[in-house]
Parts: structure tokens; sequence; C-alpha cells
């Protein structure tokens, strides 16, 4: 059960309206989600739909606000998905602006930083999952975890630390042109002793 979830309800809801509560994801990880959904079959995809509800906070102008599977949200977009079903979690639509996002900062439903790791004001929060900013240490965080460098964590936004670990540590360019050995680069620094305050952190540095 998620913390401070009240009165839970599924919902169907249509994937363009969603509001994210994140300013940016890692293309890398969105570009994966969208090539496992096009090689599962019909079947198979009702399945993986039934499996990642969107969990989701009623709010500002009445819209659906998720605070999870933002990534799974922008691929079933981009192949063509227009419904999804959603846990809404409290219905928070009644508050002022300043104190929606407050309380939501306050339950960790939310992560107002952009792609570049710099705290950023809530009226600038994207309206549509669309135009969530491409963050490259976001990608390399999510690679590092799927090769093994770290484990999942259940604490919210908990890659975007991770993402803020790398970015003085590894180049951008090396992301962008090189993912392998980006990601290699990122599982040894995920195993370092730099790295054990981070959630999921295993220990024991790797090998070259």
């Amino acid at each position: 059960m998620i913390p401070y979830a009240r009165n839970v309800a599924l919902v169907r809801a249509k994937l363009a309206q969603l509001r994210p509560t994140q300013f940016s994801v890692g293309y890398a990880e969105v570009e994966l989600k969208a090539a496992e959904w096009k090689k599962l079959k019909k079947k198979q995809r009702q399945q993986v739909l039934e499996s990642h509800v969107f969990p989701a906070v009623l709010g500002l102008d009445k819209a659906h606000y998720i605070i999870d599977h933002h990534h799974l949200g922008i691929a079933l977009i981009e192949e063509g998905m227009k419904e999804v079903w959603i846990t809404q979690l409290d219905d928070l639509s009644w508050l002022e602006p300043a104190t929606f996002w407050r309380t939501m900062e306050f339950r960790a439903w939310t992560h107002p930083y952009d792609h570049r790791g710099r705290r950023r004001d809530f009226a600038d929060m994207p309206q549509k999952l669309t135009k969530l900013q491409n963050d490259p240490y976001r990608s390399l965080a999510g690679l590092v975890r799927m090769a093994g460098g770290y484990a999942k964590d259940t604490a919210p936004f908990s890659e975007f630390l991770w993402a803020d670990f790398y970015r003085p540590r590894v180049a951008a360019r090396l992301i962008a042109d090189q993912q392998p050995r980006a990601t290699r680069t990122g599982a040894k620094l995920a195993r370092s002793k730099d790295a054990c305050y981070l959630p999921g952190w295993i220990g024991k540095a790797i090998s070259s």
C-alpha cells in the first residue's frame, strides 16, 4: 500500500490527458519500453496494462497527476495507445495550487527537478507526458540498473538520485555516442564506495 493513499479507486483514463509530476525522463528507457511493447501480442499487451496500473492523484483542474510509470506512458502514447487504467490514490483537487504541490512534495509524489538536476518552480511543470525533457543521466541510471549495477528500490524517484550521481562523473557525449561503454562505466561507479549512500547500492567495485 502506498503511504497516504486514501479512498483508492480504479479509473479508466485517457493517456493524453494524464499530467506528469516530474520534469524529465530518460528517453533511452522510453525507447526500450516501446521496443518491448512492439514485440508483444494482443493478449500479452493486455496483461502488461493490467499489471502496470498508473498510480495517480486527482489534482488541479480535476486532472489526474501520475506519480509513476512516466516512461511507460510516453512509450504507450508513441505506440498509439489511447487509454490506461489508473489507481486514484487521493482527491486533492480542492486544494489551492501552492498547497496542492506542497502536499505532493511532502508525500514524495513529485520530483521538481529538470533534465539538468536543477530545482524548478511547480508552475513550470509540463502539462503533458510528451512534453517531458530528456535527461541522458536518467537514461544512464536506468541502463545501469537493468545491467545489474544496483538494485531496484521502492523509494520514489530513486533513479533520479543516481542520475545526479552520474552528472559530474560521466560525459553526456559518452552516453549519447557509446551507450554500452557508458553503461559499463556507470556500473563500475555504482559499485564504488562513493555511491554507498544511494538507494539500491550493492557495493564491491566491479573489476575492469
